[in-house]
């Protein structure tokens, strides 16, 4: 399976259901934390254009965040993407 990077924050909701997702696929993933971490999260923004999280990769693939995340999902293109 493709390695799995999610950017996440201890006290938001969306990082949650995010993690949870992949972990109800049985995805391992390494989760690098942003908290108290100024120079980290702006390692995040600037590799994901964005400053909010989660910020999520599969592979070499920017997913975006929690929803860019379940709309991969619906459409059916998740599983594929996990397994290239």
């Amino acid at each position: 399976m493709t390695a799995v990077v999610v950017y996440s924050s201890d006290y938001c909701p969306f990082c949650s259901r995010a993690k949870h997702l992949l972990a109800s696929k049985g995805v391992a993933f390494d989760e690098i934390k942003v908290d108290g971490k100024p120079q980290v999260r702006a390692e995040m923004a600037q590799k994901a254009g964005r400053t909010s999280v989660p910020q999520i990769w599969v592979g070499t693939t920017h997913v975006g965040g929690c929803d860019d995340l379940f709309a991969l999902d619906r459409a059916g293109k998740l599983d594929a993407l996990l397994r290239a």
